[in-house]
């Protein structure tokens, strides 16, 4: 009898969940009919803002904003496409299109969008005004006001208020990307040298990179024997910021099939596609491929700066016909060091500009930080780290650029030889008349008063 008056008692309780569930899918059926034609989200898809829009698509965020939607209004920050394109760290935006790193891409977009209609109003105010606003990241972002009527979200001065006007939302175009804190704290961890991949030799010790000593004692050794680390690294000049080099030819295997590795990297060149040029001249115009090839079997590693093929489409034919030009071209591009395009990135954002050595003796080629990016050589013949890490298998190190580079000292010399031409054509030539004049004075000893005559 008891157990009949507990299921009489629980049956009201049931028909009142039931009448809960189906309310809540009312509730969300409604709100997924409201996407519609005229809806602030098909505007940002059919926008000018493409490159947003991609990210939004990649990062799998339509549901999401789906729902935002259809909860309240919401009010997107859309950078314009060249912060997305040419003012976006190349290396920041490989990290957010990564798979493994999608929470990152979605934290970073919905940091952008704010669950409240925002008009932004263009006027003049008196001092600065701000307001914070919660984003659908769980971040705020500051809106502030100038004197001068400019309005920016936090350090992102908005450009173009009321963009797109919808009446589930507003989108105003802003100059740069947001970035949150913790976004830019992944970003930050994956960069750190820890997470630098490359071959390691064999039985080499552990070095700290901020220090440069070793991370443990070294075993005692027997009386006459080499040193753990080379003389260069127990002066501790400064921490050494590339990867370590590979293997040399006293490993357990003892060589390398250095040809193997060259046919290698110009086949992934060949196919990695716009380096057809940099190949026809390392097989078919040049013995290089060779060369390096023996180099690696001896255990040098290289890094090749390779120009595409927009970069040597504007040499000319001069600079390709003399003898041995296209090889002191290439030496030139190629430095006998292993450098990935974060250790060199590491490098020059550290100490500026940094000197590596070339193939082509004596000279060097500088490089230095520019747009978030590495640029090799100075003035007009300067290139741009455009295709990074294209090759990398712990010996041979390919990194694309967007220049063909020329020795600076080369350069200069170019130029005073055309400056010294132009002279010597310029020079005024005498006439016949007054020419039979100066021999006339000449026959008499008195031309040196003449200095047309001289």
């Amino acid at each position: 009898m008891a157990f009949f008056n507990f299921l009489f008692a629980l049956i009201p309780l049931l028909l009142q969940l039931s009448a809960t569930s189906q309310q809540q899918t009312a509730t969300t059926s409604t709100h997924s009919t409201q996407i519609n034609s005229n809806s602030v989200l098909v505007a940002l898809l059919d926008s000018h803002y493409t490159e947003l829009a991609e990210l939004v698509e990649k990062a799998l965020l339509l549901q999401t904003l789906e729902e935002a939607v259809g909860k309240h209004n919401i009010t997107i920050f859309a950078p314009k496409n060249e912060a997305l394109e040419r003012d976006l760290d190349p290396q920041f935006k490989r990290f957010l299109l990564e798979p493994g790193n999608l929470k990152s891409l979605q934290t970073l977009l919905l940091h952008h969008i704010v669950p409240s209609r925002i008009e932004v109003i263009a006027t003049k105010t008196e001092g600065t005004e701000s307001t914070w606003h919660h984003t659908l990241s769980s971040d705020s972002v500051e809106l502030t006001g100038e004197d001068s009527g400019d309005k920016f979200i936090n350090q992102a001065k908005v450009i173009h208020q009321n963009a797109v006007h919808r009446p589930d939302g507003v989108i105003h175009g802003i100059e740069r990307l947001l970035i949150p804190r913790s976004v830019q704290q992944d970003f930050n961890n994956r960069r750190s040298l820890s997470s630098i991949s490359a071959v390691k030799p064999e039985g080499a010790p552990e070095v700290d990179p901020r220090t440069h000593r070793l991370k443990k004692p070294a075993p005692p050794a027997k009386p006459g024997s080499p040193p753990a680390l080379p003389i260069y690294d127990a002066m501790a000049p400064g921490p050494s910021l590339a990867p370590a080099p590979a293997p040399g030819p006293g490993g357990p295997h003892h060589h390398f099939n250095g040809e193997k590795q060259v046919k290698d990297f110009i086949q992934t060149l060949l196919h990695y596609g716009g380096y057809n040029e940099m190949a026809d001249i390392l097989v078919n115009l040049t013995s290089l491929a060779t060369e390096m090839g023996r180099l690696v079997s001896e255990g040098y590693v290289l890094t090749v700066l390779a120009p595409n093929d927009e970069a040597m489409a504007k040499l000319t034919t001069d600079q390709l016909s003399e003898p041995g030009s296209p090889e002191q071209i290439i030496y030139y591009h190629i430095i006998p060091e292993y450098q990935t395009e974060e250790s060199m990135y590491n490098a020059v954002r550290r100490f500026g500009k940094v000197s590596y050595d070339t193939l082509r003796l004596p000279h060097k080629v500088v490089a230095q930080e520019a747009d978030g990016s590495v640029k090799f050589g100075q003035g007009d013949g300067s290139a741009y780290l455009f295709d990074p890490d294209i090759y990398t298998d712990g010996r041979i190190s390919v990194q694309g650029v967007d220049g063909v580079l020329f020795p600076v000292e080369e350069t200069t010399t170019k130029k005073s030889e055309s400056k010294k031409s132009i002279k010597v054509a310029v020079k005024p030539k005498r006439g016949k008349l007054l020419e039979v004049a100066c021999q006339m004075l000449g026959s008499i000893g008195q031309d040196s008063h003449f200095s047309t005559c001289q």
